[in-house]
């Protein structure tokens, strides 16, 4: 699927294709019909509006029954299969399946910002294009940056010196 990406990234053509169907309410439904067929065929996509496919190894996140978007519960058995539905694999194990296969596993570090709710049933091609999830997840995962706690535990009395 990672081959098929570049098809879809955000260009000029598709820009402008993008504001179309904006302006064609009916062309508009029949495209968000067509992409809800493929992707949940392909995918299980639940027309969330704000696709992470390409940064979760193309397995929806959304298809998690806690709607998990940055990694596994800690309910995963041992086995990968999900807590609870113990007869399907966990999302996030065929998330990161498929982006190793692919040496991506460092798209599964990014935070993913929580969505945008208003957005469900909405073409999720259609806000990429036009730019709309552009900070869908963050550069880093969250926990590279240095978090300074000021404290003084040299006081005698248990409070901060000031």
């Amino acid at each position: 699927m990672y081959r098929l990406h570049h098809l879809l990234t955000p260009n000029l053509a598709n820009r402008r294709f993008a504001r179309f169907l904006e302006r064609h309410p009916r062309l508009y439904r029949w495209f968000t019909a067509a992409e809800k067929q493929a992707k949940g065929s392909a995918f299980g996509c639940r027309m969330c509006g704000q696709c992470a496919l390409p940064a979760t190894g193309y397995a929806c996140p959304m298809t998690c029954p806690k709607q998990l978007r940055n990694g596994p519960c800690g309910g995963v058995s041992a086995t990968g299969t999900c807590e609870v539905y113990p007869d399907q694999q966990c999302v996030w194990v065929a998330a990161y399946e498929r982006a190793e296969q692919e040496g991506r596993v460092q798209d599964l570090t990014l935070l993913q910002r929580p969505i945008d709710h208003r957005e469900w049933g909405k073409s999720s091609w259609v806000n990429y294009w036009q730019g709309r999830d552009d900070d869908l997840w963050t550069p880093d995962d969250g926990l590279t940056r240095t978090h300074l706690v000021l404290t003084d535990l040299s006081s005698s009395n248990g409070r901060p010196n000031t």
